[in-house]
């Protein structure tokens, strides 16, 4: 089935059956949403355009989506405009933690389950899978198709790892000047990419270990990725992972910003922003998270811990993880934390003098 949808707006998909994920409030429901199909506690949505016209041989014909870098987003809060029967609506992140309350009987089942109540997003690059070491075996392919020469420096390799494809090839590398040249280079890139994708059968160390004890703990986690959704799927299904996510965040959604693709994954797990944790490795992501008002737990691999001194919670490897954890993050967080308040000064009561009546 397909459901149209614009690059500027959420879209939630039908209620999720997963396990600690409820029903996404008929508020935030969008009319021009026709039909989801419901596989195994899994949402799939298929956006128009991304059927045979938007794909060749299997392979998404929008080369930029994978090399490229994402803008933050959500810089002032801002979120995203969403267009109804009665006129657009903007849902911004102030809008999702006001709206997306807890109704009684889900308050009542967080106070027994207090872990079910957070929602966990996690990203896919150096996150799920170590696309860093993919990406650069992807770089020396097509530099020994072409016949040109591979950089070894390290900061040339981080400009390649982080900078947009059109950027490399034209400015880094210098092999294409044409129009023409650098489609056929970027095409031809994301070929080599995906052909190397489908051949990963192993996530991150520690990673299948670590989603045991949150599936065990009944809380519903998300993906974000630039990636295409078939592919996605593909890849978690060869992996063995594909049980633990009840959402995803895909370029079917045509999200704008790294910013906007949490919030969407946000509103597919019925939580609030507040009440959602990143996994992210990049300093990038932590911003937009945190302009998100979300906590985020930082992997050291791809950058170093001192590029990380924003996250909540650094760690080297998910072994250092439990889910106590998770409710560390949010125990200094109450209904007035960080708000300005009347200093009290301790004033004690005024003496009563004691009158003694002398009886002669």
């Amino acid at each position: 089935m397909e459901c149209s949808i614009r690059s500027s707006s959420l879209v939630p998909p039908s209620p999720l059956s997963g396990r600690g994920v409820t029903s996404i409030p008929a508020k935030f429901r969008l009319p021009r949403l026709k039909v989801s199909i419901k596989r195994s506690g899994v949402v799939f949505c298929q956006a128009t355009g991304s059927g045979d016209k938007g794909f060749g041989n299997g392979i998404p014909r929008v080369p930029g989506q994978v090399f490229v870098e994402e803008a933050i987003g959500a810089e002032y809060g801002e979120g995203f405009e969403t267009f109804r029967m009665d006129g657009p609506l903007k849902v911004d992140v102030d809008y999702l933690n006001d709206r997306l309350q807890e109704c009684f009987l889900q308050r009542v089942r967080h106070s027994m389950k207090p872990d079910e109540a957070f929602g966990l997003i996690f990203s896919w690059d150096n996150v799920m899978v170590d696309t860093r070491s993919l990406k650069l075996n992807v770089w020396k392919q097509l530099a020994s198709e072409e016949g040109k020469e591979f950089p070894e420096d390290m900061h040339t390799r981080k400009l390649i790892l982080h900078a947009a494809a059109d950027h490399v090839l034209r400015k880094v590398l210098c092999w294409a000047e044409e129009e023409s040249e650098l489609e056929r280079l970027k095409s031809r890139l994301l070929k080599l990419y995906y052909d190397n994708l489908l051949k990963l059968d192993k996530p991150i160390e520690g990673l299948k270990v670590w989603l045991d004890a949150i599936y065990t703990a009944g809380i519903p986690c998300a993906i974000v990725s630039s990636l295409d959704r078939m592919h996605m799927h593909e890849c978690l299904q060869k992996m063995g992972l594909k049980k633990y996510f009840q959402a995803f965040v895909t370029l079917e959604d045509g999200m704008e910003s790294i910013a906007h693709r949490f919030l969407s994954a946000a509103l597919k797990m019925d939580r609030k922003p507040s009440k959602c944790v990143v996994f992210e490795d990049d300093p990038r992501g932590i911003t937009a998270a945190h302009n998100c008002t979300m906590m985020v737990v930082g992997l050291i691999g791809a950058h170093p811990a001192y590029e990380l001194d924003q996250a909540d919670l650094a760690v080297a490897s998910y072994s250092e993880l439990s889910v106590i954890n998770l409710r560390r993050l949010f125990a200094h967080k109450g209904s007035n934390f960080m708000d300005l308040q009347k200093q009290i000064i301790d004033k004690s009561p005024p003496k009563r003098k004691l009158m003694t009546d002398t009886i002669y």
